[in-house]
């Protein structure tokens, strides 16, 4: 390059040495330019080759030759290679490379692009459909034409197009446009024959309601015969939309087919089972940012040890630009409160199924039975006495009308008292020899179970009447099932098995290797959790009959201690312990999170509030019962120097 005549400065010069005269081509400003412009518009002759559902990073966007391998493009009769250093005649036969003040930097080409990942696709994609769906359109149209995708396949868009638009005909011919598409690795393994007949009986299915709710019962009656009845498909589908043909009025129809009506609400329904068809490299799922969007934070709720609150199922109540985690200091390991009113050992304790009460039994002879206030304190509501033997076990009936209260080994006897009333309703004893030791109520809240370690297990009612004995089970610990009709008992031979009082059968469900001190059943009686003696807790599947998970930590001997399910979703687990410690597992680790420290003796049960997931409770040899909660509004160092303390595995 070299400065030339006052006419024009020469930029470029172009040489063919083969040719017999060796002409030479000045190229001044204007003339690159020309080139340049050229060039551009020659390769985007080529853009619409592209794949419609990929990035289109080609010379278009970018100003780069559309071939992959580098190859020269023609322009004029002349061409430049891919990185735009030489130059060459149409034959091919390359020019000497230019300067750093040659043709493509003065042209000041634009910047090479890099190429989008298949992850970077989808990511840009995800984003334009949820743009989309805020109605920021005009930001989607520039977003797909700035990273060079597609948002869906042109096919699918003008197939939603005309559901939404209600355009039927249209719609069921784009089905067979939509068909050759549905060869994807990623769409449902079902031949795309059957997709498209699901697709066809769907879109027909509107249709057909639309026509009724605007009473045009002839031509309803025309797609039900001619049109959906010759699918052959949902045979049972096509009777029940039949019987839609008797409705008086559009209200009853809606109502009848659980239908919104003719309109953009059920046609965008519509739409959303319609998608689930199509594989996501021609339309992508409905919402389908907002569903990754919920499994990440649902999936580091799951993984957060201490998370113990409701989580919206929603996106509005979390934030997506911080990972979710949960302070130690909300968990229910500082003592809120210490109750002193019994005088001696406190061997139970149980919070009613409303979380608003709490029950405890004791060595005293006394039940007592605790307010929850609405600020989560305990307040004392009853003391019902006459339990001569003390009281070791108790359950409330499922509405909390009453509470059974049992002695320990030597006992015959239990009370069935109402608590509102403060009165004792029933007093049992079948036998003197009997031991009454444990009890578990119907669901229907009409009749319970009781027995004990003397071979006692009995069913009776309200008033304590017997309408079923089993003889010869020796039971340790009781529990009913939802089902009505299924007993869980644990026994003298190490094992629960379940009995049945209605056809007297019974089998084998839990066998462990050292006695069952005791044992509760989660919410969805699934899981058991069983306190067996010098082994600690042990978690069973109840439904596959395995053992699941052995907790560790906690110090259990022969003495009788009762865990529990607890937190939200039951999540957690709590146990009682001869080192004068409450131990709380996360259902998934068997280390413990939480040892609380506190009571001077023996744990003998724990109970956590069923409605208020930040409230335990424990019951101890030494008199008291400590009320757990999350820490209060301290600073960090006085919050680790409570008295009770939670001490914490990171």
């Amino acid at each position: 390059a070299s400065a030339s005549s006052d006419s024009e400065t020469v930029v470029g010069i172009l040489t063919f040495p083969n040719s017999p005269v060796a002409p030479v081509i000045r190229l001044n400003p204007h003339s690159v330019a020309h080139i340049y412009i050229n060039n551009m518009q020659a390769n985007g002759a080529g853009q619409g080759q592209d794949s419609e559902l990929s990035c289109l990073n080609n010379s278009a966007q970018n100003g780069e030759p559309s071939s992959a391998g580098g190859a020269h493009t023609n322009v004029n009769g002349l061409s430049t290679t891919n990185n735009g250093n030489s130059v060459s005649n149409n034959v091919g036969i390359p020019a000497p490379a230019a300067s750093n003040n040659a043709v493509s930097s003065d042209a000041n080409s634009v910047k090479k692009k890099k190429r989008l990942s298949q992850s970077e696709e989808d990511v840009i994609r995800l984003i334009g459909q949820h743009l989309h769906d805020l109605g920021l359109n005009q930001t989607v149209d520039l977003l797909m034409q700035e990273s060079g995708c597609r948002l869906e396949h042109s096919s699918a868009t003008k197939f939603c197009n005309h559901v939404v638009e209600g355009e039927w005909d249209k719609a069921e011919s784009d089905l067979s446009e939509l068909k050759a598409l549905m060869h994807s690795p990623s769409a449902i393994v079902v031949s795309p024959t059957v997709l498209q007949l699901r697709m066809k009986f769907l879109l027909l299915q509107q249709k057909y309601l639309e026509y009724l709710e605007d009473a045009k019962v002839l031509e309803a009656l025309q797609v039900l015969r001619a049109e959906l009845t010759p699918l052959k498909y949902n045979t049972e589908r096509i009777h029940i939309l039949s019987g839609y043909l008797m409705c008086s009025h559009a209200e009853d129809l809606r109502a009848k087919a659980d239908w919104e009506g003719k309109g953009t609400a059920s046609r965008t329904k519509l739409l959303d089972k319609l998608q689930t068809y199509l594989p996501p490299s021609v339309m992508l799922p409905p919402r389908r940012l907002q569903t990754l969007l919920r499994q990440a934070v649902e999936l580091q709720r799951e993984r957060c040890l201490y998370h113990n609150t409701k989580l919206d199922s929603g996106l509005d109540s979390v934030s997506l630009l911080l990972d979710h985690a949960c302070s130690r200091k909300q968990f229910p390991c500082y003592t809120q409160q210490i109750l002193t009113e019994h005088c001696n050992e406190v061997w139970f304790c149980k919070f009613s199924n409303d979380g608003t009460k709490l029950a405890t039994g004791s060595k005293d002879t006394t039940v007592i039975v605790w307010h929850v206030n609405t600020s989560h304190q305990l307040k004392l509501m009853k003391t019902l006495e006459g339990h001569a033997y003390g009281v070791s076990y108790l359950a409330w009936s499922p509405d909390d009308t009453y509470l059974i209260a049992c002695g320990p080994d030597d006992c015959s006897e239990l009370w069935l008292w109402n608590v509102q009333a403060g009165e004792l309703r029933t007093k049992m004893s079948q036998s003197h020899e009997d031991s009454l030791t444990s009890v578990a109520w119907n669901p229907d809240g009409k009749r319970f179970v009781t027995g004990g370690q003397r071979g006692q297990f009995y069913q009776c009612d309200l008033d304590g009447n017997l309408l079923d004995s089993w003889e010869g089970v020796r039971v340790q610990c009781l529990w009913c099932l939802g089902d009505t009709r299924t007993v869980l008992a644990s026994d003298t031979h190490q094992r629960i098995r379940g009995y049945n009082f209605e056809d007297l059968t019974d089998r084998n469900i839990v066998q462990e290797d050292h006695p069952i001190m005791s044992f509760t059943v989660s919410k969805n009686g699934r899981l058991a959790l069983l306190n067996v003696a010098t082994q600690g807790v042990h978690l069973w599947d109840l439904h596959d009959r395995v053992l699941v998970r052995k907790y560790q930590g906690v110090t259990q001997g022969f003495y009788t201690i009762h865990s529990c399910f607890g937190g939200h979703n039951e999540d957690f687990i709590a146990s009682g312990s001869e080192d004068h410690k409450v131990y709380i597992w996360h259902r998934r680790s068997e280390l413990p999170i939480a040892e609380l420290t506190g009571h001077t003796r023996t744990v003998n049960c724990v109970s956590w509030n069923p409605v208020v997931p930040g409230l335990l409770a424990s019951a101890s040899d030494d008199g008291t019962v400590r009320i757990w909660g999350p820490a209060p509004f301290l600073d960090v160092q006085d919050a680790e120097g409570l008295n009770e303390s939670c001490s914490m595995d990171s």
